[in-house]
């Protein structure tokens, strides 16, 4: 990443130039990624396969104005802060299922930014944390998306519960963005993986959270939920672009349904 590239991004996140690497603009720039920026699978549903890359990640992210998931969104992120000044690195961790047993390790990505002491960063999974967390406590610390704590899970792995539920277990050891690529690859391709599963595009809000689920468009404001079925494609197409600013000329799901359809008349 370039200087011309961080002012692009930071105007995608409508942040202002930064002052200093220090933790008050690490807040600010999190918390603005996350209303800026969705996590969205729309390139996985059209069947468009997205290169872990960084500079994919930053012209998918910067110029194409999109969003993405953990991989992009915190690959990308960890770009810009490390142009600004930042000491960062890229962890792997695991997602805890329903039944309280996390999945595969490098099954998400996140982010250590090492200042007064280490910080998670995080702007890649969906409804979580609104502002970085300290990695070196395990006292709660509140946050508007909740009541978080960090707590040894043993051979220096961290469990990150919100409100009580155990969240994903961060890796110690530092990880290279190519480590990542089997577990991404399989995310976008297959029928197992919740990201190829389903047409999703959510995006933290200063008093909740909007998310597109297939037809389903869910708003959350001052902790009242309110859900809306979209009655057809065109409500749909128009929701991506009025509410993510993504202008897409089919939705995903119509785009996934045919492409499903030809591949098993092919096969």
């Amino acid at each position: 990443m370039d200087q011309r590239m961080m002012r692009a991004y930071l105007d995608r996140i409508g942040a202002p130039a930064p002052r200093a690497a220090d933790l008050d603009t690490l807040r600010e720039l999190h918390q603005r990624h996350l209303y800026h920026v969705p996590w969205e699978n729309i390139y996985t549903r059209l069947g468009t396969p997205v290169t872990l890359d960084e500079d994919v990640f930053l012209d998918k992210l910067v110029r194409l104005r999109r969003g993405g998931g953990c991989y992009e969104l915190n690959g990308a992120f960890a770009a810009l802060l490390r142009e600004i000044g930042y000491e960062v690195t890229l962890l792997a961790a695991a997602v805890f299922e329903e039944d309280g047993t996390p999945v595969f390790p490098l099954d998400h990505l996140v982010l250590r930014v090492d200042l007064d002491g280490p910080w998670l960063v995080d702007v890649g999974f969906g409804q979580f944390n609104v502002f970085p967390l300290r990695m070196d406590t395990d006292e709660p610390q509140r946050d508007p998306g909740g009541e978080f704590r960090v707590v040894e899970a043993g051979h220096g792995d961290l469990d990150v519960y919100c409100d009580g539920s155990p969240r994903y277990r961060v890796e110690a050891h530092p990880r290279r963005l190519r480590d990542f690529v089997p577990s991404w690859d399989w995310h976008q391709v297959s029928p197992e993986s919740f990201w190829n599963a389903m047409d999703l595009c959510s995006l933290s809000t200063p008093d909740g959270r909007v998310t597109l689920h297939g037809n389903r468009l869910i708003t959350t404001s001052g902790g009242r939920t309110t859900e809306v079925t979209l009655e057809d494609e065109q409500a749909v197409v128009a929701a991506y672009r009025d509410i993510f600013g993504i202008h897409l000329d089919r939705s995903p799901g119509a785009c996934y349904a045919e492409r499903f359809a030809t591949e098993s008349l092919s096969a």
